[in-house]
């Protein structure tokens, strides 16, 4: 083994410790990339209060990290400004090589942090999502592109998780050239969306009171407006009339809508439940769970609804897991899913929507067999192993280090 002082020192930096897509990127980053090669400090801000916190993901993975009591996720001139110096600090105790960014709040903080640091360093930015469609106004956009292309010049290198993510911030949002973005699609451990099913079915649909003919209808995430539930609840309304079979539907996650939706569900006549399952419900609202494998095997079709995406995990562990899938076209949705082959893409058209999970409710053949593709295709491209070869690939073209 090199001595420490040898190796290519990496500072990555995340948005914030909670569930998602980006958490799990780079804790497997974290824990798995060479260790005789590359010296890994994660830092991160807190999770909101309606998030759940991904703490025990990283403990359960024995990765170590940082959590910057300051940094948040929404906007604060004086919180960022704590936070910008306290990365400053941290870059000049740790005196990282390549300092490896995560989403907005981290890539604004640590690219400007950079600049900072009067020492050869390579800086990469990873856009997991992007805020431009969904979340501010025109003209909040309009400023936020700007920083977002004076940041890129400062770069190293982007990192897309799609192909379909980088023609977006090349021609669409106009970033960068495409010469400076890299491909790396997302990696996970899928071992646990693949091991004893049938029993954590059994197990998890006795916790729900479903029976075996029930066909259980899940989404999967915060629910916040750009994740657009209120799509999810008239996809629901819509085919539970049309359809002849039992259908229910499940809500896992949390968010600022939570209690809106709530009360959108009851106004169309389906019964709304929070975290108990009462007579009847029609819509079981659970909180987060940290049991998504379990979730996932209980459920016979995972819908996302999203205005707005990178590459959406609930769908990658929903492909892994044999349950079949149904989203709206955004991001790289198109670049996982195959459609009517490995899942169904869809308008955002309540009715178009509705539809296409009609079929999915209606014809079993159809469902098993995109489950079993999905299954397949996740398997094969979203493997962590991809994910750690891609990156160590990256780091040794940008490193000034051998």
């Amino acid at each position: 083994m090199h001595p420490v002082k040898n190796k290519v020192k990496v500072l990555r930096i995340l948005n914030r410790f909670n569930i998602g897509g980006p958490i799990l990127n780079v804790t497997y980053l974290t824990k798995y990339i060479n260790p005789d090669k590359y010296k890994t400090l994660l830092i991160g801000g807190q999770c909101e209060k309606h998030e759940q916190s991904a703490h025990f993901i990283l403990d359960e993975e024995g990765v170590r990290f940082k959590e910057l009591k300051y940094m948040r996720r929404a906007i604060s001139p004086f919180f960022d400004l704590i936070s910008l110096f306290q990365i400053i600090l941290i870059i000049y105790r740790f005196k990282p090589n390549i300092i490896h960014t995560h989403a907005a709040k981290a890539g604004l903080l640590g690219r400007v942090a950079s600049l900072f640091y009067f020492r050869k360093i390579s800086v990469v930015h990873t856009y997991h999502g992007n805020v431009f469609d969904g979340y501010f106004s025109r003209i909040k956009n309009f400023f936020i592109l700007k920083i977002e292309q004076i940041l890129a010049r400062v770069s190293t290198k982007i990192v897309a998780i799609s192909n379909l993510q980088k023609q977006d911030l090349v021609n669409k949002y106009k970033i960068c050239q495409t010469s400076k973005i890299q491909v790396i699609p997302l990696g996970f451990d899928l071992t646990k969306f693949t091991a004893t099913m049938d029993s954590k079915r059994q197990e998890t649909r006795q916790e729900f009171s479903l029976t075996d003919d029930i066909i259980l209808i899940t989404i999967i995430g915060r629910i916040v407006p750009v994740k657009n539930h209120k799509l999810f609840i008239d996809v629901i309304n819509y085919c539970k009339n049309k359809t002849k079979y039992d259908i229910r539907a499940l809500v896992v996650g949390d968010g600022s809508d939570t209690n809106e939706i709530i009360d959108y569900t009851n106004t169309l006549g389906l019964k709304a439940s929070y975290k108990v399952a009462k007579e009847k419900t029609d819509v079981l609202f659970t909180s987060w769970r940290s049991d998504i494998d379990r979730i996932l095997a209980a459920s016979d079709i995972v819908c996302l609804t999203s205005l707005n995406e990178g590459t959406p995990v609930s769908i990658i562990e929903s492909m892994a897991s044999k349950t079949a899938s149904i989203s709206t076209n955004v991001g790289g949705v198109s670049d996982i899913i195959n459609h009517r082959v490995s899942g169904i893409v869809s308008d955002s058209d309540v009715k178009v929507y509705a539809e296409n999970l009609l079929e999915l409710i209606n014809n079993k053949e159809l469902r098993v067999s995109i489950s079993e593709n999905g299954h397949k295709t996740s398997l094969e491209r979203f493997s962590y192993d991809v994910l750690i070869k891609n990156t160590e690939t990256l780091y040794k073209s940008i490193s000034n280090k051998s």
